[in-house]
């Protein structure tokens, strides 16, 4: 497995809002600038809006959850074209179906000075929506909350609406949405997290972390967007702290080894994802995924695997408002053996 890194800048240039520059170690960082105009809406095949080769690196951004639409008070979720604009896709060469696409998150910083919080009527975990639906006499009615950011001291700040009260939260910036292009020719929302990654609303897609998914389609087609300054776990009430981000990432391919649902790994932990409903599904996708990888690539039994997260491993709900539920499932390495074999999404191609 290899590939063959080309230095010329129009290898890998393709549209107007992009350009490659030459880095160290034949290392090439590809800048794109995403805008209203060419943000997409969905995951699913579309022409690239820039290529890259395993080992490039992708400098970029994306805007809020409203499309940078809500700057003050008085504006409405109704001024946003869509929900959560994407920036993308980028053709990863070499990327086939049968792949693991490995993305390296290098740098994350919010493009702004302030995050929006929204709660919109039928979207939220303990309000009606379609999926549990309750007898109410009046919906409940939209709010909007706006969190000045501090970038000296890395927080945000909580201001009640119906009180004086007000609370400085860290920031932990991280994206809600990344993924690919589905399997089977579908074309999936902006809100739906599932196998290809998507709304997962994880605050796993941070600094220091490495993502790992399935490549579906030819060069994978990446997508990436719906920045998040902080959130709490379930975004309960249908919005973290939503701000437009900047990003730097990393991409390798690993050649004919799948995971089958997105995996996260950090020098401590390996992380797996369960995304489905009901929540008990997700739960036992993330850890059935968990035992596998210990059994691939520790050298663990099954049952021993299942034994031993039984007793260390940690889970936690990301979020509970979109279409499909997601957990997420940990174990930190220092109670594993040491590391058998590549696991099948760790060994890039060079």
């Amino acid at each position: 497995m290899r590939c063959v890194m080309i230095a010329a800048a129009t290898a890998l240039a393709v549209c107007a809002n992009c350009h490659a520059m030459p880095q160290d170690a034949g290392q090439q960082v590809v800048h794109y600038q995403g805008a209203l105009d060419n943000v997409k809406y969905v995951f699913g095949v579309a022409p690239p809006v820039a290529r890259l080769r395993p080992g490039n690196i992708l400098d970029a951004n994306s805007l809020d959850c409203f499309g940078n639409g809500i700057q003050k008070p008085g504006d409405t979720t109704a001024m946003a074209k869509g929900d959560n604009p994407l920036t993308g896709p980028f053709f990863i060469e070499g990327a086939e179906p049968g792949d693991t696409l490995v993305v390296r998150i290098l740098d994350l910083q919010v493009d702004g000075n302030q995050g929006v919080g929204a709660f919109s009527p039928g979207f939220g975990a303990i309000n009606s929506t379609h999926y549990t639906p309750v007898l109410e006499k009046t919906p409940l009615a939209e709010k909007i909350w706006f969190y000045p950011i501090d970038h000296a001291d890395n927080t945000a700040t909580f201001q009640a609406l119906d009180s004086s009260y007000k609370v400085k939260i860290p920031m932990h910036p991280f994206l809600g949405c990344i993924g690919v292009a589905p399997a089977n020719g579908e074309a999936r929302s902006s809100i739906v997290p599932a196998e290809f990654g998507g709304n997962m609303d994880a605050p796993e897609v941070s600094v220091g972390n490495t993502l790992y998914l399935p490549v579906n389609v030819s060069g994978a087609l990446f997508y990436f967007g719906d920045g998040h300054a902080a959130m709490g776990d379930g975004e309960v009430s249908g919005s973290a702290i939503e701000v437009p981000m900047r990003v730097r990432l990393q991409f390798d391919v690993v050649k004919k080894k799948s995971t089958g649902w997105p995996r996260f790994e950090n020098e401590k932990e390996i992380m797996t994802t369960g995304i489905y409903r009901p929540v008990d599904d997700a739960v036992r996708i993330a850890f059935t995924e968990l035992v596998a990888w210990i059994h691939a690539d520790y050298g663990l039994s099954e049952l021993d695997a299942y034994e031993l997260l039984s007793k260390v491993g940690k889970i936690h709900l990301t979020e509970m408002v979109d279409p499909n539920y997601v957990v997420v499932a940990s174990v930190e390495k220092r109670y594993l053996p040491k590391k058998m074999a590549s696991s099948p999404a760790a060994t890039p191609a060079h």
